[in-house]
């Protein structure tokens, strides 16, 4: 299968790489292709600040950042799918964009737990 999304992840986070070996062990059928940004030699197709910034995905030619770019990542995975439908109708995308923007303000100290 070709993947249909592209997620964009830093490598040099230890959340970040939990995170997306659960991902990737969910995502049997091959769907996502993961790329770490983290990497000064891998190609970005934005500033690679922004992308170590944000959670990005790039689904149909699309990229998204923060809570979309989650939704994207879930719609891919047949038993993340609901989720990413919910999470990305425009009534429930502010309650999810807001609960990332929570989760960035804990990343630090989270990083610290799991380093």
């Amino acid at each position: 299968m070709t993947p249909s999304v592209t997620v964009f992840f830093d490598g040099a986070c230890p959340l970040c790489r939990r995170e997306i070996v659960l991902m990737r062990r969910l995502d049997r059928r091959g769907a996502i292709c993961f790329i770490d940004v983290s990497d000064a030699t891998t190609a970005c197709p934005i500033d690679r600040a922004a992308l170590l910034a944000r959670f990005h995905a790039s689904e149909n030619g699309r990229l998204f950042s923060g809570a979309r770019a989650f939704a994207a990542m879930w719609r891919a995975i047949p038993m993340l799918r609901p989720l990413g439908i919910l999470a990305d109708l425009p009534w429930a995308r502010p309650v999810f964009e807001a609960a990332y923007l929570g989760f960035l303000r804990l990343r630090p100290r989270l990083q610290r737990l799991v380093s």
